[in-house]
């Protein structure tokens, strides 16, 4: 009855946020820094970082030494369910170096971690006892840990553990799991299914129409970095440096686990060297933790390549059937877009592969669903674009199929079917720009020399061009919030839970905050990284810019709003309002009367302060609910396919965006590249290889799980509208995730169009071409 209680006052609130007038929602005013085109934002900023990764001094969480430090290794089961039955450690206890070997048997009373999205501030992969009794979940779970003085010996210890099973009956096969029960889904609170219309029956009597399963693997993480910890306590206090995409999640988290305040537990990860939604909380932290509790020293935890595939989940296979019917004249009457991803009974991730579907295309009716099925592995979790790298696979290789049969050029029938307001939610577009980015993209790209499937050919190499739809939602959650300390000598720190991945985060927002403040970009000093700064803001859904970009504003206002309360009678501040102001120049002055101007320096030398410290939390992200919000864009691909062996080559890439203002060129064109590269991967390399027998990964190495290096990624060329969205802090929406979105499909369609073989199962390898 509650949870009916919960559904219905939802509806209610989120009718209310849909009707309510535009100015009283967070955005409903333009921000002020859209129309600033002489500061920094827009301008190619090198990294503030840079030369400390250059020189190497940028401290990650595997080079933090501790004094008196010891080093852990794992012992991973070998089994997919049941029960330890025998565990031998004897060996282990008594190997060169060993200081402690932590099992069931002995490790501290912990309680399980919060599961991610179950609290504000929860950040754990899964919801299992954690070395609490002998019960195995997946092949791969921790169930020893190894103390040495060296990494070395830790290694060679836990080589020595012997561990023996009761097997339990356990689901490790697609099929098992679909006769095991399937359930509808939700994601962020919020239900995967969508029904307009009667789309069985349009689809039915549609004049044209394609009806396809599109297939995706399993796929596993792989950052540069491995996932690491330095932990130390001091009493009850824990000091964890971390490679953390979610600080604050992962402090509060944790003192759920030990029992203990929030305040008791301080992470800090200052650099990270990529996360793509894997370095949140996972065991090895807690058992990190654990074991230096137990063995009362230091612990530095490294995982290796392995070890991150036994232990950090990655994103869940997909079967995802598209059907879409057409008018004659390629008007959407049915767009279907149903399937199936997997998950555990220990976690709540499903693969949202419908939200492109929920957004892209206007159809006279519409029918989304996705269900989930369980089997009995490592969680799932959040890969670069959860939902949409591989929805926009099957939906954008459908479109391209109807375009086929239809006769029609493929972006013509994408613009045909362009929507004049969000086709499930009736909301307005914040700013939808997308028809531009086709048409600018396409022009650059040589769109118009493309020629029928098979037609175009060099030497042995069949070559054709393709095309795609991205999409990624504007995301700014709950939590963002900001702390800036101005001095007298004109300098600003700012502070933020936020989160360096090497995406230019302390970058950007050093640019925002210089420009907020009317600062040189050397004056201001951007800290982040650690949970003793404010905000809950997660490095996730392409977010962190607006959470942060909100906070810093929120916070200058705040600031303002103190620095006016000193100016003095006389003062040519005095009496404003903060909303009749602006910074410029190291001071504030009257927007109207530019000349009205007074340096921080003098408001706070002649108020007696050295200097003024405000913090600030941005206001509950209802924009999001009064307008659909999303960054676009247009991915063109060339691609070859070698008549004789089956290769497939990606020739070109180009990406035409359509993401609001762009904060940092430089910056962002590295995000957008990156994410098309790994686009390359999904559709054409990644691939978890699982052995249904144990349910066991049986590629867990960089040598067996290919991605793309050098050789394989070709010119890859960008360009974006630059369009402010009025609605979104500084006019800029997200850019992390959108690269990989649609990128598959391109290159799906691309091959199509060389050699005219359809692939719907990723990855597309040469067995399937050949």
């Amino acid at each position: 009855m509650s949870n009916v209680i919960q559904e219905t006052a939802q509806k209610v609130m989120k009718k209310a946020v849909e009707m309510a007038p535009d100015g009283w929602m967070p955005g409903g005013e333009p921000d002020p820094l859209i129309e600033q085109r002489d500061g920094y934002i827009g301008k190619p900023v090198s990294r503030v970082d840079g030369p400390l990764k250059v020189k190497g001094q940028a401290p990650f969480a595997a080079e933090i030494r501790l004094e008196n430090m010891v080093y852990a290794a794992l012992v991973y089961s070998t089994v997919p369910r049941g029960r330890i039955a025998t565990l031998d450690t004897g060996r282990a206890e008594t190997a060169p170096g060993v200081v402690l070997v932590m099992t069931h048997e002995n490790a501290p009373k912990m309680k399980p971690l919060p599961l991610f999205l179950t609290a504000p501030k929860a950040g754990g992969g899964d919801a299992l006892p954690i070395f609490q009794d002998g019960s195995v979940h997946w092949n791969g779970q921790p169930v020893a840990l190894v103390l040495a003085e060296t990494q070395e010996q830790a290694d060679h210890a836990r080589s020595l553990v012997r561990v023996t099973y009761l097997t339990e009956g356990a689901t490790t096969t697609l099929d098992a799991a679909k006769a095991r029960g399937i359930e509808d889904a939700s994601f962020m609170g919020e239900p995967l299914k969508v029904e307009i219309g009667d789309a069985d029956s349009l689809l039915a009597k549609a004049p044209v129409s394609v009806d396809a399963v599109y297939t995706t693997p399993a796929q596993n993480h792989n950052p540069i970095e491995l996932h690491a910890a330095t932990v130390a306590w001091n009493g009850d206090e824990l000091t964890i440096h971390d490679a953390s995409q979610a600080v604050a999640h992962t402090a509060w988290s944790l003192a759920q686990v030990f029992g203990i305040r929030e305040e008791q537990v301080h992470v800090s990860s200052p650099f990270v060297g990529g996360g793509f939604g894997s370095k949140a909380l996972w065991q090895h932290q807690v058992l990190a933790a654990a074991a230096a509790k137990l063995a009362g020293r230091p612990v530095r935890m490294m995982l290796s390549r392995e070890g991150v595939y036994r232990v950090v989940g990655g994103r869940s296979l997909t079967e995802q059937r598209v059907a879409i019917g057409a008018a004659s004249d390629g008007r959407f009457q049915a767009l279907i877009h149903t399937g199936i991803s997997v998950m555990t009974d220990h976690n709540q991730m499903p693969e949202p592969f419908i939200m492109p579907a929920k957004c892209v295309y206007a159809a006279d009716s519409i029918k989304l669903n996705v269900a989930t099925v369980k089997m009995d592995t490592l969680a799932n979790t959040f890969m670069r674009a959860p939902g949409e790298a591989v929805g926009t696979f099957a939906l954008e290789s459908a479109v391209d199929e109807l375009a086929d049969k239809l006769g029609m050029d493929p972006i013509a029938l994408r613009i045909r079917n362009e929507p004049d307001k969000d086709p499930t939610e009736g909301t307005p577009f914040s700013s939808r720009h997308l028809v531009e980015a086709y048409r600018s993209g396409a022009e650059r790209f040589g769109w118009s020399g493309r020629q029928g499937p098979g037609m175009r050919r060099e030497g042995e190499w069949l070559v054709g061009l393709g095309c795609a739809t991205a999409t990624y939602p504007y995301y700014r959650m709950p939590g963002g919030a900001a702390r800036i300390r101005l001095t007298k000598d004109g300098d600003a720190y700012v502070e933020a839970a936020a989160h360096e991945m090497g995406m230019g985060t302390a970058t950007t927002h050093a640019m925002i905050a210089a420009q907020r403040l009317g600062l040189p970009l050397e004056r201001v000093h951007f800290a982040y990284g650690d949970s003793a700064f404010p905000g809950v803001i997660l490095a996730g859904g392409s977010q962190q810019t607006a959470s942060v970009g909100f906070a810093v504003k929120v916070a200058w206002e705040a600031l303002a709003k103190e620095l006016l309360a000193l100016a003095p009678k006389g003062s040519p501040l005095h009496g404003l309002g903060v909303d009749e102001v602006h910074a410029r120049d190291g001071g504030l002055c009257k927007t109207a009367e530019p000349q009205r101007f007074v340096s921080y320096a003098m408001l706070l030398d002649d108020a007696g302060r050295d200097e003024i410290v405000v913090e600030a939390e941005a206001p509950p992200p209802l924009e999001t609910r009064h307008w659909s919000m999303h960054s676009f864009g247009a991915i063109f691909c060339e691609a070859r396919v070698n008549a004789i062996t089956g290769e497939p080559r990606v020739a070109r890439l180009l990406g035409s965006f359509d993401c609001g203002r762009i904060i940092n060129p430089k910056t962002a064109a590295s995000q957008f590249r990156g994410g098309m590269i790994m686009g390359m991967g999904l559709a054409l390399m990644e691939e978890t290889e699982f052995d249904g027998r144990m349910g066991r990964i049986m590629n867990p190495s960089l040598a067996e799980y290919h991605v793309p290096v050098h050789l394989d990624v070709p010119e890859i060329d960008v360009m974006w509208t630059d369009i402010p969205d009025p609605h979104a802090p500084m006019g800029a929406r997200g850019i992390g995730e959108i690269g990989i979105t649609g990128t598959g499909a391109a290159i799906a369609n691309a091959i199509y169009n060389a050699c005219g073989r359809r692939v719907r199962d990723l990855p597309i390898t040469l067995d399937k071409l050949a």
